[in-house]
């Protein structure tokens, strides 16, 4: 008896099956490719989408956030597009100017604060920001006119005191200005601008640990405003505290790097603690952000002198003459380096200046008598 052999069904291969397939899909591909590369080269390529601008008033709203961040630039530049969209919009000329105002920059913020107000002068902040940039720029009388109109506008608004607490502060009004920004800070106690302001106060009066509790507070409430920080470290310096207040004027220029003022203050402080070197390259770092600020030249010339590098002073004060004009000060400061270098035929010309600029000059005489040696 024969057993028949059953053959065992071999399994279908899939390996061909599967190549057919990736080579099928890379023709098909190969082909779209061809004809997407012929359409685009025919109709060129696609526009990219172009994102819809926020409106005015969200650029407003962004610019306020920045502001409280502490980015001031960037809230300016916020500010300044939303009165480009629309030119109406009054809240925005009001944050832009208080913006500036805040950077120490109130001549520029004046115009803006006066066409808030020209758009809208029933808003109590429109008013109480042009009092604050008026009391800047110096004129007081004016500022506390509208300070007190943002209060009657609105009686429960703090910064309308606030405004006006300072403005009576920079008037001599200290009892009134207390009174008036303590009652800022019953009406906005979490505000860091009252307790700033009131802190202001106690520095005007002298009080500087009152200040000091107070810069603090403000801090506490909002650490990132550079200006509060520099309040702080002013006060550390009248109370003899150098490392605190370089500590706070750190903290200001890390704050806002770019503000010549800040600059400009860290190398008075530096220089009031005898430390030139330092005191230098801070006025040279404000000189850089802004070649015209007078302010810096004139430290960096007398810093130069007191550290007795006058040849490096004399241009420095000739600069500073060229910008500012002929004061007593540069006029011997300048004198002093000329003599000091052994040229006194010049020296004496400046000293005479100084005496032309004011007659009663004492060190102006010093320098003459110095030369007639």
């Amino acid at each position: 008896m024969y057993l028949e052999t059953t053959r065992r069904r071999k399994k279908p291969l899939v390996w061909p099956w599967v190549l057919s397939v990736v080579i099928a899909f890379c023709a098909a591909w190969a082909l779209y490719t061809r004809q997407t590369t012929i359409v685009e080269a025919i109709r060129g390529p696609l526009p990219t989408p172009t994102p819809t601008e926020i409106s005015a008033e969200e650029h407003l709203a962004q610019g306020q956030r920045l502001f409280d961040h502490g980015q001031y630039e960037q809230a300016i530049a916020a500010y300044r597009r939303a009165t480009e969209l629309d030119p109406r919009l009054a809240g925005a000329y009001a944050g832009w100017a208080h913006t500036l105002v805040r950077r120490h920059r109130p001549a520029e913020a004046e115009p803006l604060a006066r066409r808030a107000v020209e758009l809208n002068a029933e808003s109590a902040e429109n008013q109480a920001i042009l009092g604050i940039t008026l009391d800047w720029t110096g004129k007081v009388t004016e500022a506390i006119g509208a300070c007190l109109l943002a209060t009657e506008l609105e009686p429960d608004y703090a910064l309308g005191y606030a405004c006006l607490a300072e403005a009576y502060g920079d008037q001599g009004r200290t009892s009134e200005a207390l009174q008036t920004a303590q009652h800022a800070v019953e009406l906005a106690p979490s505000d860091p601008m009252t307790h700033r302001t009131l802190g202001y106060i106690h520095e005007l009066m002298g009080q500087y640990r009152e200040a000091v509790q107070e810069y603090q507070a403000s801090i506490a409430a909002n650490p990132n405003h550079a200006f509060v920080h520099l309040d702080l470290g002013r006060n550390y310096t009248a109370l003899g505290d150098v490392e605190n207040a370089t500590k706070s004027l750190d903290q200001a220029t890390k704050l806002d790097p770019y503000d010549p003022f800040l600059r400009a203050q860290m190398g008075w402080t530096y220089f009031n603690q005898g430390s030139y070197r330092s005191a230098i390259a801070e006025y040279e770092a404000a000189i850089a952000l802004d070649p015209n600020y007078i302010a810096a030249h004139a430290q960096l010339a007398f810093t130069l002198y007191v550290s007795r590098n006058y040849e490096a002073a004399i241009p420095v004060y000739e600069h500073v003459i060229e910008m500012d004009g002929i004061r007593e000060e540069y006029a011997y400061g300048l004198g002093f380096c000329h003599a000091f270098t052994g040229n006194c035929e010049v020296a004496i010309g400046w000293f005479q200046a100084a005496l032309e600029a004011n007659p009663n000059s004492e060190l102006a005489r010093q320098g003459l008598a110095f030369c007639a040696q």
